[in-house]
């Protein structure tokens, strides 16, 4: 099976969503690759810090927001 490396990028970027706190951060709790990747493309702060988690950047907020949206949203009003 190949793996598509941007599918994983943008479902890491929209989970980030998941676990923002104090406005753009987000917990470094995924693959070293990808988050060094995200770096990469401008969407997160520099992961190889001491500090346990990233900043989202303007951009990486906005395209965190659509993807959760698109991957993971509903039209459906149950829950």
């Amino acid at each position: 099976m190949t793996v598509d490396r941007k599918k994983i990028e943008d479902a890491v970027l929209a989970l980030l969503q998941l676990g923002l706190y104090d406005g753009n951060r987000a917990w470094k709790t995924f693959d070293w690759d990808i988050m060094d990747s995200l770096h990469e493309k401008g969407l997160i702060s520099n992961p190889a810090g001491k500090a346990k988690s990233v900043a989202l950047t303007e951009r990486g907020i906005v395209e965190s927001e659509r993807l959760f949206t698109q991957l993971f949203g509903s039209d459906d009003a149950r829950e």
